[in-house]
């Protein structure tokens, strides 16, 4: 148990914490925050019915044998001073963090700490890095992801990074092959732009991959799936153009290699599953640098991949983030959290 610090950062204060959530389900554990306490169930049966603090829930089921497991983050935002402002916007409350000791470094130096004790074979960042793109925000993120994890990292550029003209980690696709599954990750940012695409060369190129492949593919990358029938304005605005999201379907409609495919940029935890691509996972992963600040981390068996997302724990990332969940005028706890299922689930079975 983590009991709550004693943190005097400025901005908003807000009295009562949120009732407990249940944030994390494995196979044979659980965990429960409330506001910054945090409680964690092990020794759970796999791929059963659970009832904890009043939660009922089912846990991940058994794979097999564990295969690699590798972990991922994005939306770190080195370099952000002020969270919950959107420009040209007025909405209420925004926080700071001390200038001395910024949010973003804390946060990502939180889930460091808690993802290096996994020694994950990969470490996929996907997506702004940095607030602003300077060269000194880059640094500091090189500093923090490649002095733990070195070779082992792997980063593509968001929209922060894209939008001014950043060439850094914009290869068009990168490659990496581990024990039961390959990732690959992919640059969808569009220079000066903050929505996204996948280009004629990017199809072809997973086309080719997945045509000769020997194991799941999994794809990353910064901007999630569009869908031109959904009501969420974001999915028409932010994410890959409509035309082209329905290209990127059906080529992984007509290559079962391909698993899933795991995005940043909207600050949520969600996934989804569209008839054309049947069970294939398109998901989303929360922030780190805010509410509900979040590392996700995959784990490839025998018997399939499941994403299991962490919420960062330390005393400290904890007292930020509940602060956080209450930006944009309070909505953004339900928005950015998402159920269950939307953070903890079975990618594919192989």
């Amino acid at each position: 148990m983590i009991d709550p610090p004693d943190v005097d950062a400025p901005g908003p204060v807000f009295e009562a914490d949120p009732a407990p959530e249940l944030t994390t389900v494995g196979p044979d554990f659980a965990v429960v925050h409330e506001g910054t306490v945090v409680r964690r169930y092990d020794g759970l049966a796999p791929g059963a019915e659970q009832q904890v603090e009043g939660f009922t829930f089912r846990t991940l089921p058994d794979l097999g044998p564990l295969r690699c497991r590798f972990v991922t983050v994005n939306d770190v935002h080195f370099g952000e001073e002020v969270a919950g402002l959107i420009e040209g916007s007025d909405i209420e409350p925004v926080f700071r963090s001390s200038p001395e000791d910024p949010h973003a470094d804390f946060m990502s130096a939180a889930a460091i700490e808690e993802m290096v004790p996994l020694d994950p074979d990969l470490v996929v960042v996907k997506g702004d890095l940095t607030s602003n793109a300077t060269q000194a925000e880059l640094d500091r993120f090189v500093a923090a992801y490649g002095g733990a994890f070195g070779d082992r990292l792997l980063v593509v550029r968001g929209n922060h990074e894209s939008y001014h003209h950043v060439t850094f980690a914009n290869d068009p696709w990168q490659r990496r092959d581990l024990d039961g599954l390959t990732v690959v990750l992919l640059d969808t940012s569009i220079d000066g732009e903050v929505a996204g695409t996948v280009t004629d060369d990017q199809l072809a190129y997973l086309d080719d991959l997945a045509a000769g492949a020997t194991q799941p593919i999994l794809l990353f990358g910064h901007h999630p799936i569009g869908d031109r029938d959904s009501d969420d304005k974001s999915d028409r605005t932010f994410g890959i153009d409509p035309d082209r999201s329905d290209l990127f379907r059906e080529l992984v409609a007509r290559r079962p290699a391909i698993v899933g495919y795991s995005a940043g940029h909207t600050h949520r935890n969600r996934v989804r599953r569209f008839p054309i691509t049947g069970d294939v996972a398109w998901g989303e992963v929360g922030s780190v640098k805010d509410y509900p600040g979040s590392w996700a981390e995959y784990r490839v068996h025998e018997g399939g991949i499941a994403q299991i997302v962490h919420r960062i724990s330390t005393p400290k990332a904890l007292a930020w983030t509940q602060r956080t969940r209450h930006m944009f005028a309070g909505l953004f706890a339900d928005y950015a959290f998402g159920r269950l299922e939307d953070r903890c689930f079975v990618v594919a079975r192989t």
